[in-house]
């Protein structure tokens, strides 16, 4: 497990970097946090979206 350089926080702009995700290249903002994951909200024209990613595949952007 590789720990960031920078915590995320809530209200941190991150992207999402898991080769396996639809949401790969998304870039969003951390609404919570737990230990291991977090809810990011992507926002965009007509939707908003609410998606639990793992922390190590978000990188702040």
């Amino acid at each position: 497990m590789e720990i960031p350089s920078k915590p995320i926080l809530p209200g941190a702009e991150v992207v999402v970097k898991d080769d396996t995700s639809i949401y790969r290249g998304y870039k969003g903002f951390v609404q919570r946090v737990t230990k291991k994951s977090a809810a990011v909200l992507f926002e965009g024209g007509n939707w908003d979206k609410l998606i639990t990613f793992q922390l190590t595949n978000l990188e702040i952007v």
